[in-house]
């Protein structure tokens, strides 16, 4: 990995609490941490995070919203390839279709659909809510390293990314079922789970994200 550097940009596009998730990323790193809804700052940023809270339909309309939003994304994110951060819905935009209240066409950054959470098991309720444990898939990726097995996270959803290449799951969870819970490629990666509301493990997952220089391996 490389040194943490100069500037993260938190996107603040009218999607949930951003604040927990800027002290998480000041906490975690030594240099600016900058919450904006101008495009024009991803320019200047090392790193770009990408929250989302609601439904999927909800926030790419909050992204649509913000002119020459996605369009930077796409330049810094694809073309740039700087190291990107998807966290629970900003996650699931980077899906090719979100079907949360009808089809919404996401990035198509990573092949797959955004569906609803069915489990086989009849008392597991919906949404799925509360801590879970992660089943990392083999082969370690940068942002990845360092964790131990029998590590847990925080969830708050309904829906879940079914990846079209299974290589793009990083890790899961079992819900009666498994669940995607990271999915990741090429200077991407997206966390199903809240690393802001996942303590210890959150704060150590988005020191790796900080250090990562996007190389997937």
């Amino acid at each position: 990995m490389a040194q943490i550097n100069k500037m993260t940009v938190i996107i603040d596009y009218g999607s949930g609490n951003l604040r927990s998730v800027a002290k998480a990323f000041e906490h975690a790193r030594v240099e600016d941490v900058l919450v904006s809804n101008d495009p024009g700052a991803l320019k200047d940023a090392s790193h770009i995070v990408l929250p989302g809270v609601g439904a999927f339909a909800d926030c790419k309309a909050g992204l649509e919203a913000v002119p020459g939003m996605i369009e930077a994304l796409e330049e810094q994110v694809i073309n740039a390839k700087k190291p990107f951060l998807g966290i629970c819905v900003g996650m699931q935009l980077m899906a090719t279709l979100g079907r949360e209240h009808g089809e919404t066409a996401g990035f198509d950054w990573i092949g797959g659909e955004v569906v609803e959470i069915k489990p086989n098991d009849a008392t597991l309720k919906i949404p799925h809510i509360g801590w879970n444990a992660l089943e990392f898939v083999a082969g370690v990726h940068p942002v990845l390293q360092g964790f131990e097995i029998d590590v847990h996270a925080y969830f708050v959803h309904s829906y879940h990314f079914a990846a079209a290449n299974s290589e793009n799951v990083l890790a899961s969870v079992d819900y009666g079922g498994k669940v995607t819970a990271i999915v990741g490629r090429d200077n991407m990666i997206g966390t199903q789970f809240h690393p802001e509301k996942s303590q210890q493990f959150g704060l150590a997952f988005i020191e790796n994200f900080l250090k990562w220089d996007g190389q997937p391996a």
